[in-house]
């Protein structure tokens, strides 16, 4: 299986994507010659080297040479799919724009489909991100992972105005994705740049082990006292499982003389914090007394702020660490449209083929009661029109 890991240590955006997979190998006349397959003009794509802190890193400009208006999801859905691209780059470039369109009616309290795109229904966006899925597929990758995401401060410009970073969108991008807070004041990450990696990138984490193959770093177009480029590598699994690993810590402790009601509490406060799953198990401790076991699975940089909840919401006075690998199948969302309204779909895939799917509860309890159904019935639709739309 081939891999390409995002080492997103200066952040990443739409061009510096593009811009690290042809530096890695991706070539850059057959991306124009695809590209040219979107009812889209009024662009060229320009590529120069140039040296970040002394890096060299590919600096990609989409020129415009037409004045540009703002698009819907329909727009840009009906733009790829009428290409002649293949189904796998059509695939991930909707995925990418759908997330963008869901986050972006999160923010403005509408739904995806009748979000107005500004800056990211621009062409040299579309070029960014359907150009991203073609680099891919030139370089004949599989799984996408990347590393946890460094999050500035300061403020971004937007079309609606003057919002503190991270960008809005962003933020609702990156729900449920390790990031970590760097000193540095500037836009590390950008929505398109965000949307890509939520939508593609199957695990956030340290590099995977792969035979490296070919590294490129991509340039952004701002100067910092680091080297302002996201570095592409490619590699190839050598375990030949079509399964990543994620690697990850496991607390556990026993408690046996709290109000079992405090547990509440305390798996609310460590999902919100964002561990993978807290669970617990009734057990027997000495003389025979009935006690439980808090199990809590987390990243390793949520460790701290993990064992901070647990010492304060329960009554333990030790925690059990132990670090652990995790198989997990390519995950991924999609929203299938039922006559209850839009519902997400949790798909999970083994080398391009679905083993598992299932709707999203939330969505689905949230449905039946604007329409006074039961959850059920929200639930089979679901699976119903997923299930035909693969058929």
């Amino acid at each position: 299986m081939r891999i390409a890991y995002f080492d997103c240590f200066a952040g990443i955006s739409g061009d510096m994507t593009l811009g690290a997979l042809i530096a890695a190998g991706a070539d850059i006349d057959s991306l124009r010659e695809r590209l040219s397959s979107l009812s889209l003009g009024g662009y060229e794509i320009e590529a120069k080297q140039v040296r970040k802190k002394g890096i060299a890193a590919t600096d990609v400009n989409v020129v415009l040479t037409d004045e540009q208006h703002e698009r819907r999801l329909g727009d840009i859905v009906e733009i790829i799919g009428s290409s002649s691209l293949p189904d796998g780059v059509k695939d991930r470039s909707v995925r990418v724009f759908e997330k963008l369109a869901e986050a972006e009616g999160r923010v403005h309290g509408c739904p995806a489909n009748r979000v107005h795109f500004h800056e990211v229904g621009a062409v040299d966006a579309i070029v960014d991100i359907v150009g991203t899925a073609i680099c891919l597929d030139l370089l004949k990758v599989d799984r996408v992972e990347a590393s946890p995401l460094p999050m500035p401060h300061g403020f971004v410009e937007a079309a609606h105005g003057r919002f503190p970073l991270p960008a809005p969108a962003t933020a609702e991008l990156l729900k449920g994705v390790p990031i970590r807070g760097v000193d540095v004041e500037g836009e590390l990450v950008t929505p398109t740049g965000a949307a890509i990696l939520s939508a593609l990138a199957s695990r956030f984490g340290p590099m995977p082990d792969f035979r490296l193959e070919a590294v490129g770093y991509g340039a952004g177009k701002s100067e910092y006292d680091f080297p302002n480029a996201l570095r592409a590598l490619i590699g190839e699994s050598e375990d030949g499982l079509e399964i990543g690993f994620d690697p990850l810590i496991v607390l556990e402790t026993n408690v046996d003389d709290m109000n079992p009601q405090f547990f509440d509490s305390a798996m609310e406060r460590l999902f919100a914090m964002g561990a993978r799953d807290v669970y617990l198990t009734p057990i027997q401790m000495k003389k025979n007394r009935p006690a439980t076991l808090l199990n809590v699975l987390c990243d390793r940089d949520n460790m701290g702020s993990m064992l901070s909840i647990i010492f304060a919401e329960t009554s333990t006075l030790g925690v059990r660490i132990q670090e652990v690998r995790r198989a997990c199948m390519e995950r991924e969302w999609r929203t299938v449209e039922t006559r209850y309204g839009p519902i997400r779909i949790k798909i999970g895939s083994v080398g391009g083929e679905i083993r598992n799917s299932s709707p999203e509860y939330e969505d689905c309890r949230a449905a039946a009661a604007q329409y006074g159904v039961p959850t059920k019935v929200v639930y089979e639709e679901a699976v119903g029109v997923f299930r035909r739309s693969e058929e």
